[in-house]
Parts: structure tokens; C-alpha cells; sequence
């Protein structure tokens, strides 16, 4: 009997989850690419999205680069959570305004749900965590160049431990 109550489908799932700080480097507006009445609806987050893919999350193995999981963030709100000194606050989600200034920078929690990957699957050892934001390129920006981290990680296969977080070309 395939269908009694101690059959699970699936008795859980490791998610490496973590927090996220993107910083416009630039020196214009960091805009959502579509006018809200044309962002779409994301099943998983509940809520539409002004961008499908705002950053691409790939798990990379350390020795051959090859990739062995991966994610993605979709973008609801694009905001000014901070700013450096000098520069002001001028987005806000709660005044339904969206983007990113230049000299400041927009923070997600570890906590938010879908931004995450998958690493059920994935055997204990080392790895490289390589975040991209605005993968696509489909925001204009005056430089690429720094839209790559990529961070150190050692799975134990219990938790995570992350280390020498870093700015690269790709």
C-alpha cells in the first residue's frame, strides 16, 4: 500500500540560504526593467516581480568549477535600504517607488522565502558560491564588471561555513 500515512514523498529538503546586499556602484538609477502593470505573477513568493531573475545563485564545485546546484532571486521590490555617507535615500516600497540610487544598496534577509538553493542532493565538501546580479543584463549599467561575488563554502553535510566573500569578473 504505496498511499498509508508514514509514505512521504519527500521527508525534507537542505536548503543553503543567505542573506544578500546589493550596492548600486554606479552613477544612475538602478530602475526595474518593467512598468508595474506589466510585472508578473511568481507562484512561489506569492507576489509579482518586476524582474524574473534579479540574481542568479550557482554552487559550484571547488576542484572543476562544474556546477552541482543552483537558484535564483526574483525581484518585488527594489529599494534604497541604506545609503553611504553623501548620498541620499530615494526609493522606498512603502512609497511605492522602486529602484536603487547610486551610493546605496538594497538587503535581503536569508529568511526571504525562494532565495535559496537546493543542496539536498549535494554531498558534503568544498565549494564555490557564485552570485550574479542582474544575470542577464537586461538593466542597463555603465560597468558588468561587478555584478559577480563569489564566496569560499565548506559543507559539512550538517552546516555551512562561508568564507573570503569576493567581487570577480564572472
Amino acid at each position: 500500500m504505496s498511499y498509508r500515512p508514514t509514505v512521504r514523498d519527500i521527508d525534507y529538503r537542505v536548503l543553503l540560504r543567505f542573506p544578500q546586499k546589493v550596492r548600486n556602484l554606479g552613477t544612475t538609477d538602478f530602475l526595474p526593467l518593467k512598468p508595474r502593470h506589466q510585472w508578473e505573477w511568481h507562484s512561489c513568493h506569492q507576489h509579482y516581480h518586476s524582474m524574473d531573475a534579479f540574481s542568479h545563485y550557482d554552487l559550484l564545485d571547488v576542484t572543476t568549477g562544474r556546477k552541482v546546484a543552483e537558484g535564483h532571486k526574483a525581484s518585488f521590490c527594489l529599494e534604497d535600504t541604506g545609503c553611504d555617507p553623501g548620498f541620499r535615500r530615494r526609493y522606498a516600497c512603502t512609497a511605492h517607488t522602486q529602484g536603487l540610487s547610486p551610493g546605496c544598496h538594497d538587503t535581503y534577509a536569508a529568511n526571504i522565502d525562494c532565495q535559496w538553493i537546493d543542496i539536498t542532493d549535494v554531498p558534503p565538501g568544498n565549494y564555490i558560491l557564485k552570485v550574479s546580479v542582474n544575470p542577464n543584463f537586461l538593466v542597463p549599467e555603465s560597468d558588468f564588471s561587478n555584478n559577480v561575488v563569489r564566496c569560499e563554502v565548506f559543507y559539512s553535510g550538517h552546516h555551512v561555513q562561508t568564507r573570503n566573500c569576493r567581487i570577480t569578473r564572472n
